[in-house]
């Protein structure tokens, strides 16, 4: 569940975590000297880019198989 508030030019989403998860993040913010909301930000825009790679990368597959191309390995032999 979350709700989501809109500021200026910021969004307030709100996340529930179990409370390891949020032991981890409040000692990884700690070691890090970065807010728990940053940590989540660019944990959030990894996530995000990881599944627009997979989403593109499952459109090429049939082309990269029509082409010989069978596993990730053959890509980097190609390349290499």
């Amino acid at each position: 569940m979350y709700s989501k508030k809109r500021g200026k030019n910021n969004s307030v989403i709100t996340v529930r975590l179990d409370a390891d998860l949020e032991r981890q993040l409040d000692e990884v913010s700690r070691q890090l000297g970065r807010s728990r909301s940053d940590i989540i930000r660019d944990a959030l825009r990894r996530q995000l880019a990881l599944e627009s790679f997979e989403g593109l990368r499952q459109m090429l597959i049939p082309f990269a198989e029509a082409r010989g191309y069978l596993t990730d390995e053959d890509v980097i032999r190609e390349i290499s």
